[in-house]
């Protein structure tokens, strides 16, 4: 298997709006190739997109182990908890991520939901 070309097309299907079809050819990819953390992240972001939540917990974490500076990372990571109803646990991964690149707006929108929801307290 050549897994440059798969995973070029599991790009394409996630982009064409497929990430159940992009899951299953990522799924190989990463067991192959654990370390590619470009090939981790999409299969986060499409295990995010078919909520399929708890497995894009466990690839974000890992990607924020591996690479702590990675703020998209964190932000998808704060999304996901934010999305299994765990807002105060989401917010740590949030406020990193917007102190990383506060210039981003969705990142600063994200981190202000979760701050109101939970009262900010934490």
């Amino acid at each position: 298997m050549d897994l440059l070309e798969e995973y070029r097309r599991a790009a394409m299907f996630f982009e064409a709006g497929d990430p159940t079809g992009a899951v299953r050819l990522l799924e190989p990819i990463v067991a192959a190739e654990p370390g590619n953390a470009s090939v981790r992240q999409l299969l986060a972001r499409a295990y995010f997109q078919t909520a399929q939540l708890g497995r894009a917990e466990e690839q974000l974490r890992v990607l924020v182990d591996q690479d702590p500076s990675d703020h998209y990372a964190h932000h998808v990571l704060g999304r996901t908890l934010e999305r299994l109803n765990r807002p105060a646990d989401a917010l740590r991964y949030l406020r990193i991520a917007a102190a990383m690149n506060s210039a981003n707006d969705e990142y600063r929108k994200a981190l202000q939901r979760v701050e109101t929801r939970v009262g900010g307290t934490r």
